[in-house]
């Protein structure tokens, strides 16, 4: 956009007291969207996601992803004077976003009771494992720590053993779930006038995302098992072996499993199998109804099988490796790549998936550790 002015959050300041994954990703979306974001780093390494790996010209993927258009200043809390610098930003500022430990905000003298006294329209939202109280405030956690925590890895890998999932979806949930909170937020304030206190959990952002199997096993005692990559509350869905490949596909509905019984494995006689007429059926008996599923397509190329579900009106997909996304045909055909600057020159991004029609997101350069501290102290007023 050539106007930044004209982007939603055009005016709001954030200020950002983050590392890794989880309150960068929520910051992010709010720079995007046209946000001030102040990223305040440590000036011995800064965000440590900035070391992870060298994979974009000596640029850590993880910090490139998780920080463009943000604009980075170099402070140490436990300096009285950068202390007093990092006050002077809140007082300015409409948001802030942190993920330190429970508790070490409030040591620095910057949690939500000290903080809403002296600025009444500050959004104060703090991202953690476990959550501001309970038994478990003060644990540490990482993605894969709450991954397993949660339960999600009980659900995930084969049948033979448990995995995590390949991305940081507890890091990620609780970054959108802080973002689309202060997203709220800002709006309520603009009726009421009174800012906000949020307190993202990532335990509790997977357990949300863990309902129907927790729903499952409240409703009957039994938990869903783990399937590969087929899905455990819906048979058939997932990837199945052809002759010469999987294919990938997935039964929604009873309409669907008539057409896929008929066009596709030949067997129209099976939709009303006993064992079979329903999902919960299918669910109770899938060994049986996919050993024939597997007999059959194994009957018929990839291609052949494609061709199949297509003329049954059946959704199927690719099974791509990271490579394969990279070139999507569906990605560049909307024009979703582009490049943003850093400090390693110019680097690849994906357009945010925002996809406002008038407002298109700002992808701004990704700082380097400490590139605005003279420019934001300037501001403040503490610099000539």
């Amino acid at each position: 956009m050539d106007d930044p002015s004209c982007l939603p959050l055009s005016g709001v300041r954030v200020v950002a007291l983050e590392q890794a994954v989880a309150a960068p990703f929520c910051s992010r979306q709010l720079a995007d969207l046209g946000a001030d974001v102040v990223k305040v780093e440590r000036p011995d390494g800064g965000d440590f996601a900035r070391g992870y790996d060298g994979a974009l010209g000596g640029l850590s993927a993880y910090f490139a992803w998780l920080n463009r258009a943000k604009r980075s200043i170099a402070l140490d809390l436990k300096r009285e004077r950068d202390r007093a610098v990092f006050a002077r930003l809140l007082e300015r500022a409409d948001v802030f976003v942190h993920n330190l430990a429970p508790g070490a905000v409030e040591r620095l003298g910057f949690g939500y009771e000290a903080l809403a006294r002296m600025h009444p329209r500050l959004i104060w939202c703090g991202i953690s494992g476990y959550g501001a109280d309970g038994p478990y405030r003060d644990k540490k956690a990482y993605d894969m720590l709450v991954q397993a925590e949660s339960g999600v890895v009980s659900l995930t890998g084969s049948p033979d053993a448990p995995a995590k999932v390949g991305i940081s979806i507890a890091d990620i949930a609780s970054g959108m779930y802080g973002y689309s909170s202060i997203l709220a937020a800002l709006l309520n304030r603009e009726r009421s006038g009174a800012g906000e206190r949020i307190d993202i959990s990532m335990l509790e952002c997977l357990t949300e995302w863990m309902m129907p199997p927790l729903y499952a096993w409240l409703g009957t005692g039994t938990a869903p098992a783990r399937c590969g990559l087929r899905h455990n509350m819906i048979v058939p869905y997932g990837v199945y072996a052809c002759s010469d490949g999987p294919v990938n596909f997935a039964i929604q509905n009873e309409r669907e499993w008539r057409r896929f019984c008929e066009g596709v494995l030949g067997l129209p006689a099976l939709a009303a199998d006993e064992r079979f007429v329903s999902n919960a059926s299918r669910v109770r008996n899938r060994a049986e109804l996919e050993a024939t599923i597997e007999e059959r397509l194994g009957q018929h190329t990839r291609a052949e099988v494609l061709g199949l579900l297509e003329a049954a009106d059946i959704a199927s997909g690719a099974v791509n490796d990271v490579a394969e996304v990279a070139r999507h045909p569906q990605l560049a055909a909307r024009g979703r790549w582009v490049t943003v600057e850093s400090q390693a020159g110019p680097i690849p991004a994906l357009v945010p998936p925002h996809n406002l029609q008038h407002a298109p997101p700002r992808l701004g350069r990704v700082p380097a550790l400490g590139e605005h501290t003279r420019e934001i102290l300037a501001e403040l007023g503490l610099v000539g």
